[in-house]
């Protein structure tokens, strides 16, 4: 599970000759942070989706402006065991196999009340619920898929070491799954055709492009002949494919990173020297990373901006098993400015999480800590979170605090 950027940087997967054609869908704006709850939460969401959650969305502007647009992105989805378990008990008091909404529901004001919200799903979806399994060889419930949206994420990326825990079958089934979510995605691909295609969304008028790679696959090389199943690290290509999808209409585009050293704070030497590569190319304008499970530093190279790693966002890993920080996250946010025809990133903010076990609960950590309610155990906890999260993400981009 352990792997470095450019490990793979010469396995180049071959694309299919022509033109790269244009996927775009038009994304909705108004997820307000608190509109539809009563119709779509279940018995007691309601109430964690309200109060400090809801109040840092509004101190952080995702509620609304004029022309800046707004993008979240979080860290790793990556349901071990015990998530799967809690998130069944969860489901047998909702009716359903699997309920994941009472874990993501304080973050829902959050991604909900942006422009575009980007999770990266780590791992395989089962099409019909059956074979579920948790590590080595991932396959989560497709009520995963419903409940990311549900949160309000638009797309998420999907290259990871995971991504072939099941095979081109489990390739297919996850798309499968994210498009009956009404996810859009990126990172793998069931033929080549869909390979072939940029994903590109609209977001209020700006089209954003949104490219996926993964540094290698735990179970090695991908088939003979079907190396468009999933999207690897190679500098070249990516940029490439940063140019087809200008070209394909995007006016700003991320890259999206699978890559760097698990439980290590520090970004590798690899890292550092893909992201320069990468964001003195002119068609790429930002880098987020996942991986490592861990928060990497958010900082600027070349005048635009990488988030090295941005964590975990839902897992069972703990500092038992894994990093002190494996239990840490941040929501990142990025401000775009439409500048006519050259947008540009005009600020970015994080929000610090934490998974409060056992029942696997996302919290936006200074929320949290705001609520004068919390156990002194739990208040410890967050704040060692806290002061963990401002120390990887480094002195260039403050947090979001509450109001």
């Amino acid at each position: 599970m352990t792997g470095d950027v450019l490990q793979l940087a010469g396995r180049r997967r071959a694309r299919p000759s022509g033109p790269r054609r244009r996927r775009w869908r038009l994304t909705r704006r108004g997820r307000v942070v608190f509109g539809a709850l009563g119709v779509l939460l279940m018995a007691g969401i309601g109430s964690l989706a309200d109060g400090p959650a809801a109040e840092l969305a509004r101190a952080a502007g995702l509620a609304g402006d004029t022309e800046d647009l707004t993008l979240v992105a979080s860290g790793d989805v990556l349901p071990h065991g015990p998530v799967l378990r809690r998130a069944g008990e969860d489901g047998a008091r909702s009716g359903q196999p699997y309920d994941f909404r009472p874990m993501l529901a304080e973050l829902r004001p959050l991604v909900g009340g942006a422009d575009l919200a980007v999770c990266h799903l780590e791992v395989p979806l089962s099409r019909d619920g059956r074979d579920i399994a948790s590590w080595p060889s991932f396959n989560a419930p497709p009520q995963l898929a419903a409940a990311l949206r549900w949160a309000g994420y638009d797309a998420c990326s999907t290259a990871s070491n995971h991504a072939m825990d099941r095979g081109a079958a489990g390739v297919a089934a996850t798309l499968d799954v994210l498009d009956q979510a009404g996810l859009r995605h990126d990172g793998t691909a069931r033929h080549a055709a869909e390979a072939a295609a940029s994903t590109v969304v609209d977001v209020r008028g700006l089209r954003v492009g949104l490219l996926s790679y993964a540094y290698g696959l735990n179970g090695g090389p991908l088939p003979a002949g079907r190396s468009w199943l999933v999207d690897l690290i190679d500098p070249a290509r990516i940029v490439e494919d940063a140019r087809a999808a200008r070209r394909a209409g995007a006016g700003f585009v991320v890259v999206l990173l699978h890559w760097g050293q698990e439980n290590q704070a520090a970004p590798t030497p690899s890292q550092r020297e893909l992201a320069r590569r990468l964001l003195a190319a002119p068609e790429v304008d930002l880098i987020l990373g996942h991986h490592v499970h861990v928060v990497q530093p958010i900082e600027q190279v070349g005048g635009k901006w990488v988030a090295y790693g941005m964590g975990n966002s839902l897992s069972n890993q703990t500092p038992a098993c894994c990093a002190a920080g494996s239990q840490d996250g941040v929501l990142v946010q990025v401000t775009i400015a439409r500048d006519g025809d050259a947008p540009r990133v005009k600020a970015v903010r994080y929000v610090p999480t934490w998974v409060e076990h056992p029942g696997f609960r996302v919290r936006p950590v200074l929320a949290a800590l705001a609520d004068r309610s919390v156990p002194p155990g739990a208040r410890q906890a967050l704040e060692a979170s806290r002061d963990r999260t401002s120390r990887a993400v480094g002195p260039a981009v403050p947090p979001l605090a509450p109001s």
